[in-house]
């Protein structure tokens, strides 16, 4: 399995992929907010790893592997975005909270979640009795 570091590469460099058809240097380290020197250090790792194919001045394909893996992380991040939009975590703290718990979670947690994730999505009227719930239990703490 790769590192949480080697995660954060994969999954960015798959969406670059999947959005322009291409990941150059410049854009990972942009996206990444990093030095162009520390992805190129990253991504001669992933290619030693067989995650992708890297040649210096050509760029980068990611190998089925790293494809698979990409997705997968891709998949975890939205799937943690949409359970915390669905109990209630605020817009704005969302991202900073998926991307301080995605690397921290096992993946029979992360299936655990899906599975709620999809409950909720067939049965929407639970979703309102979450959030009722929870306007009453804060109402409940302002009255204390």
């Amino acid at each position: 399995m790769p590192t949480p570091s080697m995660e954060d590469y994969l999954e960015n460099i798959y969406k670059l992929i999947e959005q322009k058809g291409y990941a150059r240097v410049s854009d990972i380290a942009e996206a990444l907010e990093v030095h162009p020197s520390s992805v190129t250090k990253m991504v001669q790792k992933l290619d030693e790893r067989q995650y992708l194919v890297y040649e210096k001045y050509r760029g980068l394909v990611l190998t089925a592997k790293g494809k698979k893996i990409g997705k997968r992380l891709v998949d975890r991040h939205a799937l943690l975005e949409e359970f915390l939009r669905i109990i209630g975590v605020e817009e704005d703290q969302i991202y900073t909270d998926v991307e301080g718990i995605e690397h921290h979670l096992s993946w029979a947690s992360i299936t655990s979640i899906e599975t709620l994730v999809e409950y909720f999505r067939h049965n929407p009227e639970r979703i309102e009795e979450l959030r009722a719930f929870r306007v009453a239990d804060e109402m409940e703490d302002v009255n204390r």
